[in-house]
Order: C-alpha cells, then sequence, then structure tokens
C-alpha cells in the first residue's frame, strides 16, 4: 500500500530538537528509576550523603523539567507532522486521530511495565491539540501565557481537595502482584496503578495534564515562529531568555522555599511550583541551545542528537529493564537499594542506549519502534535499513 505523503526526511531533522529530546529521555530515566525506590510500603529512607548529593541535582535539573521539555518539544513536533500531511493536500485530524490511535496501543504496552506511563497522556492531549492546529502563533502564545499564569492558582485549588483514592504502590496486597514473579499478576499490577495512581488523581488527571497542554502549545508556537531554525539568528534573544529565566527560577526558588518552611497561608489559594519547573527547565533548554550555536560539545551532542531520534524506544526499552531489575519477574531488588543506585543506574542504561543508538542509526534510517509507529501510521512500509550507495571503479581514488 502507498501513499503520495511521506514523513519529514531524517536528513531534513533539526539537529537540536533531537538533542533537547535526548536530554529530556535522561531526566525522564532518571525520574522513573528513583520511583522504584518508593514502590513498596511506607518506610524511612536514609540518605548518605552521596545520595543527598544526587537528590539535589535531580531536583534543580531534571525532576518535572525533563518532561516539561519533553512535552513542549511533542507539540513542536505536532506542529511539523500537521503542516507535512497538509501540504500534501490529506486531511490532517483524520491522519493525526489514527496515529494518536496507535499511540494508546503503545502507551497500554508501556503502562504494563510501569505505571507512570507518559504516552497515554500525549495520546490523548495530540487529540486536545487537533482544536489547535489552525491558531496562529499569536493566538497560541496568548493561551499558553494564559495556561502559565493561572497553574499555580488550579494546582493550590486541587491539592485542597480531599479526595481519597486506592494506593497501589505502597498497599500489601496488591504488591503480592509485584512481588509474585508472575507476569500476568505484574501487568495487573502496573495497570492499576495507572489507573488509580494518575489516570483519576486529581492532582494528575487535571493540574499535570494543565501544564502539558501549556507546554505542547508553546512548542507549536514555537514552530510557526520557526524557533529552531533560527537560533543563530536569534542568540542575543536566547541568552536575554536564559538570564531572565535563571533568575526566575532562583527567586521562585527561593521565595517557594521560605513558604514551605514558615507554611504560608498563600499556598492555600497560589502554588508557584510549576512556575520554578517551567523557568527552570527554559534556563537548562536556552544554555543548551547556546551551547549548540557556539560550537561547544559536537561530540556528546552527537550522543545525544542520536538519543534523541529513538526517544521512544529508548523510553520503552528503559522501562522494559526496570521492570527485569526491580520487580518479581526479573530480579526483584524493588525498594531495596540506596537512593544512589537507582539514579547511577539510569544514568549508566542512558549512555548505553546513546550508543547503541548511534551504531542502530549508523545502519537503519529510524528507531524500531519509531519505524513500527511510523509506518502503521502512514499504512506504508517505510525501509528500515540505510541503503549503502554501491562503490564504482570511478569512486576509488589511487595514490
Amino acid at each position: 500500500m502507498t501513499n503520495s505523503y511521506h514523513p519529514v526526511e531524517q536528513s531534513k531533522r533539526t539537529a537540536i530538537v533531537d538533542i533537547l529530546r535526548g536530554w529530556a529521555i535522561l531526566g525522564v530515566a532518571i525520574g522513573n528509576y528513583l520511583d522504584f525506590l518508593y514502590i513498596g510500603i511506607e518506610k524511612d529512607i536514609k540518605y548518605d550523603t552521596f545520595s543527598e548529593v544526587l537528590q539535589i541535582i535531580n531536583r534543580y535539573f531534571f525532576a518535572a523539567k525533563s518532561w516539561t521539555l519533553l512535552t513542549l518539544l511533542f507539540g513542536y513536533g505536532f506542529a511539523i507532522l500537521i503542516n507535512n500531511v497538509a501540504s500534501k493536500g490529506k486531511n490532517p485530524v483524520a491522519f493525526f486521530t489514527w496515529r494518536m490511535a496507535l499511540l494508546f496501543i503503545l502507551a497500554f504496552i508501556n503502562s504494563s511495565f510501569w505505571l507512570g506511563d507518559i504516552l497515554k497522556d500525549y495520546a490523548f492531549l495530540g487529540l486536545v491539540l487537533l482544536l489547535f492546529y489552525r491558531c496562529s502563533a499569536k493566538t497560541l502564545a496568548v493561551i499558553s501565557t494564559v495556561i502559565v499564569l493561572t497553574v499555580p492558582f488550579l494546582m493550590a485549588y486541587i491539592n485542597g481537595l480531599k479526595i481519597e483514592h486506592t494506593a497501589i504502590s505502597s498497599n500489601p496486597e496488591y504488591l503480592k502482584l509485584y512481588h509474585s514473579g508472575n507476569w500476568i499478576d505484574f501487568f495487573r499490577f502496573n495497570l492499576l496503578a495507572s489507573l488509580y495512581e494518575q489516570i483519576i488523581v486529581p492532582g494528575y488527571a487535571i493540574t499535570a495534564h494543565y501544564v502539558m497542554l501549556g507546554c505542547m502549545l508553546f512548542g507549536f508556537m514555537l514552530q510557526k515562529l520557526n524557533f529552531f531554525n533560527r537560533l543563530i539568528e536569534l542568540k542575543k534573544l536566547l541568552q536575554y531568555v536564559c538570564i531572565i529565566s535563571f533568575l526566575c527560577a532562583v527567586v521562585i526558588g527561593i521565595g517557594f522555599n521560605i513558604a514551605i518552611i514558615y507554611k504560608a497561608g498563600f499556598l492555600k489559594f497560589f502554588h508557584p511550583l510549576y512556575w520554578l519547573v517551567l523557568s527552570t527547565m527554559i534556563f537548562i533548554s536556552t544554555g543548551i541551545c547556546l551551547l549548540y550555536i557556539n560550537g561547544k560539545l559536537k561530540t556528546i551532542f552527537s550522543y545525544f542528537s542520536a538519543g534523541g531520534k529513538m526517544t521512544l524506544t529508548n523510553y520503552i526499552s528503559q522501562n522494559i529493564l526496570a521492570a527485569l531489575i526491580f520487580s518479581g519477574i526479573g530480579l526483584g531488588i524493588a525498594d531495596t537499594m540506596p537512593y544512589w543506585f537507582y539514579f547511577s543506574l539510569a544514568v549508566f542504561i542512558f549512555v548505553v542506549q546513546l550508543f547503541i543508538s548511534k551504531w542502530w542509526l549508523s545502519k537503519y534510517n529510524y528507531g524500531p519502534i519509531e519505524w513500527l509507529w511510523r509506518s502503521a501510521s502512514y499504512r506504508e512500509w517505510f525501509p528500515l535499513r540505510k541503503i549503502q550507495p554501491e562503490v564504482t571503479p570511478a569512486d576509488i581514488k589511487t595514490m
């Protein structure tokens, strides 16, 4: 089966976008692996000095900053795909609805291995984004700004709701499923935890999705402005944004911590956590962009770019590996290890994935899961293996 419209060629991808995706998937891996420390009966956790240092690094550089950046880039990629499909005279709504249905399938598989899956959120919000795909950059900027400005009020309100929910990941009865060693029990545990601890919990179902929508719309706006292809032209702006976002993160962070320590009354109606997260995420992202356009860290960035091109494959494989290491279907070490172990393991696995991604993409056009999703989306088998050009005698130079 063939179609008259095709995806963007790999050679036309914007390198910095893949680099940022690579950075984001590192933070997602760290956050997900650290969560395994808390899957178990609630207990006091003692942290050694090394673990405390890693806690600080995670809190200020990765926690929530990674998935918000990845979400922004999802919105950016959505815009590219919509434009590509629409420019070929095809129905972008029908195409993207089918593509998100496929992502729901991948999300279900991933949720069977990991209770913190984010693909289901992207699939749902991807459908919501279709309501905005005809909006101008100005309209998208206004909507995303309104979301950012109002999220502290929404979060404070949601936090004030006293809603009981089943804590699957710390309930001894359900933990038996996690540790049983039976695959069906393990899948059941993760799917139940996904339902009760994410899908129906207001703090995640409402607040987190509200933030995700704002990030996606902002990413959509950046694509309409051709932002990532104009970084050199916008270097001065990047420098200003980097400095301002850093100052905002510092001021908000200090004020927020003081408010928590002294239990400030305004936190009941104004909770600025996501202001801190988003300002830090913007600071880190613009910093990476500045390093990139200044020609720094070229070798490291080439590996991050390869990892970013295989974000979906790397993300799902990270979760499957974690299941085999921590749960009863694998080694079963669960929550028995110190904090630094989970952090270090995530970094180690990510680094290995970077080398594998670099090698894989030297031989193949796409990551394996990206290739399956792409082929199913377009209903056409795309060539997976790269075609090596034939060498003719005229190409051979002799000395």
